[in-house]
């Protein structure tokens, strides 16, 4: 099987989230599961010279933006087995960071454009499947079935569009569809990709793949409703036949507390006294006082709505009045950034602010705290709950996507559980449960039960790889 796996971000070239990681643990999941997968991307400024210093040029052409007639360069790179294209066009791309251009409708509609052209100087590929990934893709399922269709290279593909999530929705204005789009106006209706007065990228995702898929089974579901659709839960609703919930999986063998090289101490599940070590470098490195015994509760989170901050906002002096001790990591908006650092000069003993990102750091925090609090608005997937439980650090997060599906709330009679949860957007309901997860803690004999199951919990890549496989045979059969 031959799968083509586009994405606008890829680890370890760029990344701004978590679809980066996906986009790299997956093909590589797959391909150890005997699928030919190559990955295709844009060819970005930033991308370390490390890697750009090793591209082979593979081809150069024209690629059809509207009426325009754009350069485009297809450059390759084998990455630890993984073949990568890279696609160049210096005036779209040579540009800080990934998005938030005026001109992004262009820039990824000119990408889109060219994966398609890219397949025909791909030697020897012809994909049975395309898999796209968010709003930054979605043209190409619509390219695939009414533009190229008739192309030897694209007889026999099939398309999944993947929602990884859907607040962002690449929505332009209908002029678009002629002047950068190339097609006309018949595209603007309500079956097609008409959204409100505009164009929505992602709604031609969604509307032309063949299967759709999420990244959790309950995002799947909540999508479906006006609460979580973002104005495209009735067109879920009418495609639900083809939309699918896998959960993201994670690389256990980058986030191994046992392996990390940002720690002072390494550990396992096994020799989990360890930890303890690496609780009191934190505090340390944080300006916090060292104590073994105070609770450590830990945030590593982009400082935006949709990861509950108004929640921890709204009850902070009542968090700061436990004993425990409080730790954030993320950069964000100037709102939750300056109230957080506002905090940390003023309670210099129980809060610690990190403005900004440091992996070393985060892999610190993840070590270092006892619990991890992800009160999310929603949460597509989510990966920090899936990292902190592998560092033996246990989740506080609210139930929603894919945090519904990945934390099991401590049971008190049966003992089983990998962490805890509320289900409702309440700042009191959350600092509830935050009060029922450290009076457990204060039980050694309960808590230590409660790490071992975090920590046995598993959702590796190659279980959803098959999941992703079994999808495929549907679509090439």
């Amino acid at each position: 099987m031959k799968v083509l796996f586009v994405s606008t971000e890829v680890q370890p070239f760029i990344k701004t989230g978590g679809l980066a990681d996906v986009s790299y643990a997956l093909p590589k999941a797959l391909q150890a599961q005997g699928v030919d997968v190559r990955i295709i991307m844009p060819k970005y400024g930033d991308i370390s010279e490390n890697y750009t210093s090793k591209l082979t040029q593979l081809a150069s052409f024209g690629v059809s933006v509207g009426w325009r007639n754009q350069y485009c360069g297809l450059q390759y790179l084998n990455y630890e087995g993984l073949p990568v294209y890279f696609v160049d066009n210096e005036y779209y791309f040579k540009r800080p960071g990934c998005y938030g251009y005026y001109d992004d409708g262009e820039r990824f509609a000119f990408f889109c454009r060219a994966v398609m052209e890219s397949v025909c100087h791909m030697e020897d590929f012809y994909p049975d499947v395309i898999h796209c990934n968010d709003w930054q893709t979605g043209l190409i399922p619509l390219y695939l079935r009414d533009v190229y269709y008739e192309r030897p290279e694209f007889k026999r593909a099939g398309c999944m569009y993947t929602i990884h999530n859907l607040k962002y929705q690449g929505v332009f204005a209908p002029s678009v569809l002629e002047d950068l789009l190339g097609l006309n106006m018949g595209y603007y209706t309500d079956e097609k990709l008409k959204f409100h007065d505009g164009i929505s990228f992602m709604k031609a995702g969604i509307v032309f793949a063949d299967k759709v898929t999420t990244v959790s089974e309950t995002y799947a579901q909540e999508i479906q409703t006006s609460y979580y659709g973002e104005g495209l839960d009735g067109l879920l609703q009418e495609k639900a036949f083809k939309l699918y919930g896998v959960t993201n999986g994670l690389d256990y063998s980058i986030n191994n507390p046992l392996k990390d090289p940002h720690l002072v101490q390494n550990y396992s599940a096994r020799s989990i006294k360890r930890k303890t070590a690496n609780k009191l470098a934190l505090q340390n490195r944080l300006g916090l006082p060292e104590n073994p015994d105070v609770p450590v509760v830990a945030m590593v989170t982009r400082l935006v709505r949709q990861k509950g901050l108004d929640l921890v906002t709204c009850v902070m002096e009542d968090i700061l009045k436990m004993n425990l001790q409080f730790v954030i990591l993320g950069s964000g908006d100037s709102e939750y950034s300056d109230f957080f650092e506002y905090y940390a000069s003023a309670y210099p003993g129980k809060i610690a602010a990190y403005i900004g990102f440091d992996e070393g750091l985060a892999s610190q925090v993840y070590a270092g705290a006892d619990l991890f609090l992800m009160p999310s608005m929603f949460e597509p997937c989510g990966l920090s709950q899936l990292i902190s439980m592998a560092y033996g650090t246990v989740p506080v997060v609210r139930e929603t996507g894919g945090l519904r599906d990945t934390v099991v709330a401590y049971n008190e009679y049966t003992g089983e559980g990998n962490g805890f949860s509320f289900a409702n957007f309440n700042a009191h309901e959350m600092l509830h449960t935050l009060e029922y997860a450290i009076s457990k803690y204060e039980d050694k004999e309960v808590w230590d039960g409660i790490v071992s199951q975090a920590m046995k919990t598993k959702f590796d890549w190659p279980a959803q790889a098959k999941r992703y496989i079994a999808l495929y045979k549907e679509m090439c059969c």
